[in-house]
């Protein structure tokens, strides 16, 4: 009976989990329906707002942008793949 109990628990947990893990790419990039830009100017659009960009990647419809800000501190953007405009700040570790 407990590991029936703990099973239907596990179940809805994850059930109700899922739909915010989904979801969570839309948050941070926005709507990326369209052409998607150049990364070279993803990278120039982004060394405009005084980042020195090192590496860009596209993870799950963002284009996550590693960089080195004006304080000389590593960071990374999530950067809108269509508008190029830069959603989410994290410090860099």
């Amino acid at each position: 009976m407990k590991k029936l109990l703990i099973l239907s628990t596990s179940a809805v947990t994850l059930a109700l989990s899922s739909p915010v893990l989904a979801s969570d790419d839309d948050a941070y990039c926005g709507k990326t329906e369209g052409q998607p830009m150049q990364l070279e100017a993803v990278k120039a659009k982004v060394a405009e707002k005084g980042y020195e960009v090192r590496r860009i990647k596209r993870e799950d419809g963002c284009l996550e942008v590693y960089a080195i800000d004006k304080n000389r501190a590593r960071v990374e953007l999530y950067v809108n793949p269509v508008s190029g405009v830069i959603v989410k700040t994290e410090n860099g570790s």
